[in-house]
C-alpha cells in the first residue's frame, strides 16, 4: 500500500483528494493535515463523506510514516513549508500550488537565491508521463493550464503555432478555492458573469513553457481572457489558431496525439461542460471556419486540473496503473 500524508487538508483541493483516495485501492491515507482543524472529524468539514470515513484532522507532520505527501496549500505556501520543515529524502512530493510549476532558472552567479532551483517535474502525463515516472517532486500543473494547454498541444506538435493565439476560458466558482470572497459569495456569483486577470494570468507562463517544449520553439503570443461562471466545478475554453492546414489532417494529428492518453481523449462531436464534470477526463474538439482553427477543451478543475490528475501522477511515480482511483463516472443529466 502507498501510504499517504496530506498537507492544507481542510480546503476544496483536499476535501476531493481524500475522498478519492478512500476510494484508492493501492492507497492509505496516514494523515490530513490542518492546523486549524486539529482533533475535529475530516466529516466536520467535508461533510459528503460522512460514512466513508472517520478520520480526523492533525496538527501533527509524521514524515517518517508516509510515502508520499499531497500538498493543498494556497499559492506562495509550499515554497515557505519546504524551507522551513525537513522532509525525508525518499518521501515524494506532489505540490497542487504554483510554487514549482516553472522551470527553474539558470543560475547566473552565487548570489542568485536558492528559491529559482528546484527538482520538481512538471506533472502533466500528456507529455512528460517519462519524467514524472522517475521523479521525486512534481509539480501538479494548474487548471486553466491544464485546459488550455490540451487545447493547444497537438497543435504545436504539428507546428501551427506560429501566430498569437486567442483564449477564452470560463471556471466555476471552486477555482477560487474554500475562502469566501467578493467575487465568490452565491448572491454575486449566481446569474453573473466577469473578466478577471485579462492578457496576465498567472497560468500563462507554464502553458508557453509546454508549448515550447512540444513544439520546440514559441514566438506567438497566448491572449487568454478568463472568466468567472455562475457554476460550481468544470473549465470550458476555446483557442483559436490560425492555418492553412486542412481539418481532415489536423483531426488525425489531435487523435494520433492522444492515442495513449488515459484520460484525454479527441472527439468528432461539440463539447459541453457536463460531459467531464466529477470526472478525471479532458475533452478535446476541433472546427475550422476559413483560416480559423477553433478548439474547444474542457475539464473539470477539481479533478483533471487538481487533484485528479495529481493522484495520477502519483500513480506513474509508484509504477501502478494511471487509473488506479480515478474511474470516475459523470453524470448523463
Amino acid at each position: 500500500m502507498i501510504k499517504v500524508g496530506i498537507l492544507g487538508a481542510a480546503g476544496y483541493t483536499g476535501g476531493e483528494l481524500i475522498r478519492l483516495l478512500l476510494n484508492h485501492p493501492e492507497v492509505e491515507i496516514v494523515f490530513a493535515n490542518s492546523g486549524s482543524n486539529a482533533g475535529n472529524p475530516v466529516t466536520d468539514v467535508h461533510e459528503a463523506l460522512y460514512g466513508d470515513t472517520d478520520m480526523k484532522f492533525t496538527d501533527e507532520l509524521p514524515f517518517d510514516k508516509v510515502d508520499v505527501i499531497f500538498f493543498c496549500f494556497g499559492h506562495g505556501k509550499s515554497e515557505a513549508f519546504m524551507k522551513e520543515h525537513k522532509i525525508p529524502a525518499n518521501v515524494k512530493i506532489i505540490d497542487l500550488a504554483q510554487d514549482f510549476r516553472l522551470a527553474p532558472k539558470e543560475v547566473v552567479n552565487t548570489m542568485q537565491p536558492t528559491a529559482e532551483i528546484h527538482d520538481f517535474v512538471y506533472g502533466l502525463p500528456e507529455i512528460n508521463e517519462s519524467k514524472i515516472a522517475t521523479a521525486q517532486h512534481v509539480a501538479n500543473p494548474g487548471c486553466f493550464a491544464t485546459c488550455i494547454q490540451l487545447g493547444l498541444l497537438p497543435a504545436a506538435s504539428m507546428n501551427l503555432i506560429d501566430k498569437d493565439v486567442a483564449v477564452n476560458a470560463i471556471t466555476g466558482s471552486t477555482g477560487a478555492g474554500q475562502k469566501p470572497g467578493s467575487t465568490t459569495h452565491f448572491s454575486w456569483r449566481n446569474n453573473n458573469l466577469s473578466i478577471y486577470k485579462a492578457f496576465k494570468h498567472q497560468h500563462i507562463p507554464e502553458i508557453r513553457e509546454s508549448l515550447t517544449q512540444v513544439q520546440g520553439h514559441l514566438e506567438a503570443s497566448i491572449d487568454f481572457i478568463p472568466y468567472r461562471g455562475d457554476f460550481t466545478r468544470g473549465i470550458f475554453a476555446t483557442e483559436v489558431v490560425k492555418t492553412d492546414k486542412p481539418l481532415e489532417e489536423i483531426i488525425a494529428g489531435y487523435k494520433a496525439f492522444y492515442k495513449d492518453a488515459k484520460f484525454t481523449h479527441y472527439i468528432d462531436k461539440p463539447l459541453d461542460l457536463k460531459q467531464v464534470v466529477n470526472t478525471n477526463k479532458a475533452l478535446v474538439h476541433c472546427d475550422k471556419i476559413d483560416d480559423k482553427l477553433l478548439i474547444t477543451s474542457c475539464i473539470d478543475n477539481l479533478l483533471k486540473g487538481a487533484v485528479g490528475q495529481a493522484v495520477q501522477n502519483m500513480n506513474i511515480m509508484f509504477g501502478i496503473d494511471q487509473t488506479a482511483g480515478l474511474k470516475l463516472k459523470g453524470s448523463a443529466f
